[in-house]
């Protein structure tokens, strides 16, 4: 029995003992416990009641391609170029990577876990299986670079819209490309993180690849493991996330609503729901990068999606730079 297999018999958070999952599987309760462990090393709660068995302390939904489909505007479906998911990747973009210019356009990449799951300035994206979401995107255009000035804050709103679509509000947008969000009584932490990755020519057609990390429900082992504050769709919606392959659906057909918009309009169709929900705008912040450290005032963002910083003598002062550490003093 593989790590998938065992999961999925697990899914729906009834009981099963070490004997029952060995003889439905054809092995020995040693090698069921084996893929036990690798599941609880991956951020999976199973527990252990004796001889009540092995047991999730919630029921969890599988991706299912076939359900994501299904849940989708028939418009959007056809507009897909591809729509997989897949038990295990590396990362979800280093999948569309690899594949190059066979990838079709608007194509979706999902996985249940990732080995080496990234972030923005080459951190690691937690990603145990069954909890949360991880997709890449493809989405090719034929203008260069310069048009896609402020599209990670664009992708920020479109999950705030996701999020909204699915009834659930309280989070907001920590430039460049976080989604932050706080339960009741404590800072806000990361809700949602945003790698986009460009390809191709500055003036001419290129591509981007859309990585985005979204939590639906994070164990206190996880919160721990991420080293900085974190925040979950289990939080934000009572207690208990919404289903995955809805969640899953709710942001693809986001995603394609929401790029044909930006290749249309660019980041001016974003810019006011980005401010509103600008978390930075008006807070002290300080800024750490190769330059060393400076402190301001959050002023919102440029047209062209910089950030604005007002300096202690009034300057304002556009920051583009990815390399740069923002936090709130």
């Amino acid at each position: 029995m593989q790590p998938a297999e065992l999961l999925a018999e697990l899914a729906a958070g009834s009981p099963l003992s070490g004997v029952e999952l060995a003889a439905s599987a054809g092995v020995t309760r040693a090698a069921i416990w084996k893929q036990i462990e690798a599941l609880r090393a991956r951020g999976v709660p199973i527990e252990a009641g004796g001889a009540g068995g092995y047991r999730l302390p919630w029921p969890i939904q599988l991706l299912d391609a076939a359900r994501i489909r299904a849940a989708l505007p028939a418009t959007v479906s056809k507009r897909l170029g591809a729509l997989e998911v897949h038990w295990e990747l590396d990362s979800t973009s280093s999948e569309l990577q690899r594949r190059g210019a066979a990838v079709p356009d608007l194509a979706m990449v999902l996985a249940e876990t990732q080995s080496a799951g990234r972030g923005r300035r080459g951190r690691t994206w937690l990603s145990p299986p069954g909890l949360n979401l991880y997709l890449s995107c493809l989405k090719r255009f034929d203008t260069g670079f310069a048009a896609l000035s402020g599209l990670s804050l664009a992708l920020g709103v479109i999950v705030l819209r996701t999020l909204k679509s699915l009834g659930i509000a309280g989070a907001g947008l920590k430039w460049p490309n976080d989604v932050l969000a706080a339960a009741p009584g404590h800072a806000p932490g990361k809700l949602a993180g945003i790698l986009v990755e460009l390809s191709g020519e500055y003036q001419g057609p290129c591509a981007a690849i859309i990585g985005i990390g979204l939590n639906l429900r994070l164990t206190d082992a996880l919160r721990t493991r991420a080293g900085q504050p974190t925040c979950d769709l289990a939080t934000l919606a009572g207690g208990t996330p919404p289903d995955r392959n809805r969640t899953a659906a709710a942001l693809i057909a986001a995603l394609a609503a929401g790029l044909a918009q930006f290749e249309r309009d660019g980041f001016a169709a974003f810019a006011d729901e980005y401010a509103r929900h600008d978390l930075l705008r008006d807070r002290p912040l300080r800024l750490s990068g190769a330059g060393g450290e400076r402190d301001g005032i959050g002023a919102g963002v440029d047209s062209r999606g910089a950030l604005l910083l007002r300096l202690p003598d009034g300057e304002l002062q556009h920051i583009d730079s990815a390399d740069i550490t923002v936090r709130r003093k």
